[in-house]
Order: structure tokens, then sequence, then C-alpha cells
């Protein structure tokens, strides 16, 4: 099974539905049978997907190619023997401080270098 881990920043000029974005990555991930992590902070998206090495290069591709967003850099693409992440989920953060502590939850049975990855992007400022 792929894992695949990016990093991309909505165009300045674009609008950002964070519901419509979860409703059709769930459609759409529940389809395929990808399982995954979507944080958004301001601007700036952190995403895990797992699956089916095609189905997980096909959506990756498909979010490549989406205009709304820019400057997408792959940080890990591993082969695991097991989905770290579970369910589909979704952490937002709204200046509380509550993200950092639903993201750690959401990670713990990740990988010691994904969980950094993603408790250090919800613990950042957003941009």
């Amino acid at each position: 099974m792929l894992q695949l881990i990016y990093v991309s920043t909505a165009r300045s000029s674009e609008t950002i539905d964070l519901d419509d974005i979860l409703a059709k990555s769930r459609r759409n991930n529940r389809r395929d049978g990808i399982t995954g992590l979507l944080h958004a902070k301001g601007r700036r998206f952190l995403q895990a997907l797992e699956g089916d090495v095609v189905k997980v290069e096909a959506a990756y591709a498909r979010i490549a190619g989406d205009p709304r967003h820019f400057a997408l850099v792959v940080l890990s693409r591993r082969l695991v023997e097991a989905r770290e992440f579970g369910d589909w989920a979704m952490a937002t953060d709204d200046g509380s401080g509550t993200a950092v502590a639903q993201v750690g939850k959401l990670v713990e049975g990740a990988a010691p270098s994904v969980r950094g990855t993603f408790e250090g992007f919800a613990g950042m400022r957003a941009a």
C-alpha cells in the first residue's frame, strides 16, 4: 500500500471552502479505497493519502492538476504494510490551539517521522 504525503498552498485569489473540499475528498476517497488525513491551516494544506498505489497516484495527479492551489511538494512517498491513518479525517486550525491536540490524536498510529511532520505543521502559525 502506498502512503503519499504532500504540502500545497491555495492561490490567494481562491476562496477556500473546507466543507466542500472535505465532502468531495470523502466521496472520492471512499470510491477509491483511499484513507488519510488532510490538515488545513490558513492557505496551506498538508495531506496524507493511503491506499492502492495506482489509486493514490491517480488521486495525487488530480490534486496536482487542480488550479486552485500551487507549490505542491511531495514530502514522502513510501510503501506501508498497514494504514497508519485509519478512516479519513480532517483537522482545521481556528486559532484556538485545539488543532494541535486534534492532529496529535489523528496521527498517533503513524510512523514517528510522519507524526512529526503533521504535529509540526499543526503547531505553525497560519500563513
